[in-house]
């Protein structure tokens, strides 16, 4: 005791070991491995199962082209005069717009879908754009028509089979090729496909332009290729890679004319305009040209002369400069009615060159235009009540005020010039007043029809320049790079998956590992122990590989004496002969936390090897509750250490003789009513006074601490306290009770013994231990044997498994 007095434990130091964790890792690799072989079967079976998705992609680039038509005839456009002006935001929603790819489908084979039924959960698959059978429609009510799948299956070389749902029911009819047949409303006739598997199955359904918009719009997506660089990227992805491409080559092609139609809009509105005054002026002019020639007649007169014509050239000129302003005038107040209407887009369609009009307006217009336009796309994205909008709109306003302003001054200008021109007419009709009647009323019909006809001569020259320039407008985008099928997939991601499926059994192997440990509230390991408490632990008792009876009735130390476990014993022995070596006679409690963690095995067993090194041993079953020695023995239990407290025999009475001639034992007796009361009693106390001069080593075996009170004298009496922490069984808890008991009742003397160790690296402490202090572990060496069980010292050989152990060990 003296060695064990002054011994001071600490608490030891433990080191993290990424040596033990490799270890914990490897100890379950096949966990790791089985996770990811089911994660990577399970992402077979995703991929096998998910319909594949293709993408093909286009550039278009938007510039600014001016027609070298329009520089001929003087015509220059409203974008030409605005400069250029980043056009992708706008051009998209144009290019997703609903009538656009309406016409865009319109362009594609869309009538006839054909569809093959798939393997993987009769999954259809189209084969656009190939043609297994010639359908024709014979009859088609393109408002009313049966749209889901009608089934074709081949019968012989003269007929086939139709299946369809109607009504919730399935009918089948049996019809002849090149015959007409009716589904709904609609009529059919196939022609003979040629030799075709009577097993074929052939689907087909009828289209809409409008069933493949959703589709088409679903799938595309546009973005600028670099910032500024007016290049748009279009990617469509659909899960046949060559309508994808047909698609959206379509798309392109009909934007294209589209834009091509709305830049000549304009110039068809200016014609339209046209062709309305040329209608008037020329019932004018034919009416003009019959008034002289039936004039003449009348009076007889041939012509007018020079100096009449000198007059009539004159107020025709007027006249016809006042007629032009006119239509300018005209012109413009269609361009305020606009504005003040507020339309979406305005058009300033002054193509007259009478050069009154604002220099100004043509930019504001623009400029006018480009905002609404603006809002319309700002309007997909905000509210009319957000900040965003209220912002554009006052700059609408802003902008639509400078055009009212312009054009207001536009007027005034064509009013002074038509009030000038007015004055200068006014003095040419006086000279025609002072010519003869005959003459002046020939001159009168002459000028009107000049005027007029000058003025028809003008706007003909006009409606044709203008369809030169509409002619002439080429649309502002270019394909630079059509859309080709991409037959690689792109979803799912095989590569991508099979890598996330590893990634994600890793973790799951991992995880596992980890709950499980972290889940787990039993010891293992001495580490683990010594992690707990500053109790020592004197020695690490290894599980036995065979199988134990229900009572120990084998004392294993003995029956067994070169096995592992008879080796960690004897440790164990070993260095409790060092604890109390001044004693002459040790008592050595033997106790637990709670039952099943061992402390009668581990009694038996350590009293079994002291009696063979000439130790003169008893072992008292103190237990008076459910004691089992007796059964280890196989002797009755009608007499025994109760009875003794009891006084009803004596101390000869109750010792028995076990096989070894230097071990006896006492059972435990009947149970008592107050076993803890016999327990504290001063029998007890004189029992072990009486033991200790005719033996070497008193070993107790109590009942279990953590249960009941019945050890807590035996304790006070013993030299040396055995406690009992079972690998497996023991939770953390039971390691922190010794040190707890030596606080309480002031001892020094409790020393721990792991019993049933069995190496499982998966629960073992990740941590090395280091001694805190130069007396840790001092007066004990001892080792769990973990490594060597292969060493050729010990008899646990494979040829002594049986097959029983080998499942026990599958099992665990």
């Amino acid at each position: 005791m003296e060695g064990l007095e002054k011994s001071k434990p600490k608490l030891p130091n433990q080191e993290f070991d990424y040596y033990k964790i490799a270890r914990i890792l490897l100890s379950r690799w096949y966990w790791i491995a089985g996770s990811v072989i089911v994660c990577v079967l399970a992402s077979n079976v995703y991929l096998w199962y998910t319909p594949k998705i293709y993408s093909t992609s286009a550039i278009m680039k938007f510039e600014e082209k001016k027609s070298e038509i329009g520089d001929l005839v003087g015509i220059s456009s409203a974008a030409d005069r605005a400069g250029s002006i980043s056009r992708i935001p706008s051009e998209t929603i144009v290019i997703t717009s609903t009538p656009l790819l309406l016409n865009a489908v319109r362009q594609l084979d869309y009538r006839i879908s054909f569809y093959v039924v798939g393997r993987v959960l009769n999954r259809t698959s189209e084969l656009y754009p190939n043609k297994p059978i010639d359908v024709t429609i014979l009859k088609l009510d393109s408002a009313d028509f049966y749209r889901d799948l009608i089934t074709f299956k081949p019968v012989n070389k003269s007929s086939f089979r139709i299946s369809y749902v109607e009504g919730g029911k399935e009918v089948q009819n049996v019809c002849t090729y090149d015959s007409p047949f009716t589904v709904g409303s609609t009529a059919f006739s196939i022609k003979y496909p040629g030799e075709l598997p009577k097993t074929a199955l052939i689907l087909f359904k009828l289209n809409a332009p409008e069933d493949l918009v959703a589709r088409i719009r679903a799938g595309l997506q546009t973005n600028e290729v670099a910032k500024n660089s007016n290049m748009m990227n279009l990617r469509e992805t659909d899960m046949n890679p060559q309508f994808a491409a047909d698609a959206l080559n379509a798309v392109m092609k009909e934007y294209l004319r589209y834009d091509r139609d709305q830049r000549s809009k304009s110039a068809s509105q200016m014609i339209k305009f046209i062709d309305s005054q040329l209608e008037i002026l020329s019932n004018d002019v034919k009416g003009s040209e019959n008034s002289i020639k039936e004039f003449k007649q009348n009076n007889k007169l041939i012509d007018v002369n020079s100096a009449s014509e000198q007059v009539i050239s004159k107020a025709k000129d007027i006249e016809s400069q006042i007629n032009l302003l006119k239509i300018d005038l005209l012109s413009i107040n269609q361009l305020k009615q606009d504005i003040v209407k507020g339309k979406d887009n305005v058009n300033l369609n002054l193509v007259i060159g009478s050069g009154t009009v604002d220099s100004q307006l043509g930019a504001v217009v623009q400029s006018l235009n480009s905002l609404l336009t603006s809002k319309s796309i700002y309007l997909k994205t905000y509210n009319n009540g957000s900040q965003v909008i209220q912002d554009i709109d006052r700059q609408i306003l802003q902008e639509k005020n400078n055009a009212l302003n312009s054009i207001t001054l536009s007027e005034q200008l064509i009013q002074n010039k038509i009030k000038f021109l007015l004055d200068q007419l006014s003095a040419v009709n006086n000279k025609i007043v002072q010519m003869p009647g005959a003459e002046r009323d020939l001159v009168s019909l002459k000028r009107d029809f000049d005027v007029n006809d000058k003025v028809y001569s003008f706007l003909s020259e006009k409606k044709i320049d203008q369809e030169i320039y509409r002619a002439g407008i080429l649309p502002g985008a270019t394909i630079v790079d059509q859309a080709r099928p991409n037959f690689g997939p792109i979803s799912p991601d095989e590569h991508g998956t099979h890598q996330k499926a590893i990634l994600l059994g890793l973790a799951i192997g991992l995880g596992a590992l980890v709950l499980i440990r972290v889940l787990n509230p039993y010891i293992y390991d001495k580490d683990t122990v010594e992690g707990l408490t500053t109790v020592p632990i004197i020695g690490v008792i290894r599980k036995y590989p065979d199988e134990i009876d229900e009572f120990s009735t084998q004392i294993l130390a003995i029956s067994k004496p070169k096995s592992l476990f008879a080796e960690s014993v004897r440790s164990v022995r070993t260095n409790l002969n060092f604890l109390a070596s001044e004693k002459k006679s040790k008592v050595i409690c033997i106790t637990s936390e709670v039952a099943g963690e061992g402390k009668s095995f581990v009694a038996v067993n350590l009293s079994s090897t002291l009696s063979l090194i000439d130790k003169k041993v008893i072992l008292i079953a103190a237990d008076l509750r459910r004691s089992k020695l007796h059964k280890t023995f196989h002797v009755p239990n009608d007499l025994g250490l109760s009875s003794y407290l009891s006084n009803q025999c004596t101390l000869d009475d109750i010792i028995n003789h076990a096989n070894q001639i230097t071990l006896d034992f006492i059972v435990s007796g009947p149970v008592p009513p107050n076993p803890s009361e016999l327990l504290h009693s001063v029998r007890m106390k004189d029992l072990i006074t009486e033991l200790s001069n005719r033996y070497d080593v008193i070993m107790i075996d109590t009942a279990p601490i953590g249960l009941v009170s019945d050890a807590i004298p035996l304790i006070r009496m013993s030299d040396i306290n055995l406690f009992v922490i079972r690998s497996g069984k023991s939770k953390f808890y039971a390691a922190t009770v010794p040190q707890r008991i030596e606080q309480e009742y002031n001892l020094n003397n409790t020393v721990i013994v792991l019993n049933a160790f069995a190496q499982d690296l998966l629960h073992s402490r990740y941590y090395t231990t280091k001694a805190a202090g130069d007396s840790y572990g001092k007066y004990y060496y001892y080792s769990d044997y973990a490594g060597y069980e292969s060493s050729g010292y010990y008899v646990d050989t494979d040829e002594d498994i049986k097959w029983w152990q080998i499942w026990r060990r599958f099992k665990k």
